[in-house]
């Protein structure tokens, strides 16, 4: 079963984050099958990171992973991340 995280930031400044975040220090997408990074059309410093994984333990792992690392402490302004399961 496929499994997502979707997790929601307000970068403060987009330009200084997107080379943070494809340095993937955590590791939390390594396994993720599909990447995307949208960016709000109201505030483009507001993004939206959706990852799939083949199962959910894969899923799980990565939030873990990103959790621990302390990665996301650094914005106040976030949501997630929401592991997920197609509710098909």
């Amino acid at each position: 079963m496929s499994a997502f995280i979707i997790t929601r930031i307000q970068t403060g400044d987009y330009d200084d984050w997107r080379p943070m975040f494809d340095q993937d220090r955590p590791q939390a997408r390594e396994k993720a099958l599909l990447q995307r990074v949208l960016r709000s059309s109201d505030d483009p410093n507001e993004v939206f990171v959706y990852l799939e994984y083949q199962t959910l333990e894969d899923a799980n792992e990565a939030r873990d992973r990103l959790l621990a690392s302390g990665v996301l402490d650094r914005f106040d302004d976030k949501h997630g991340p929401n592991v997920l399961i197609d509710a098909g």
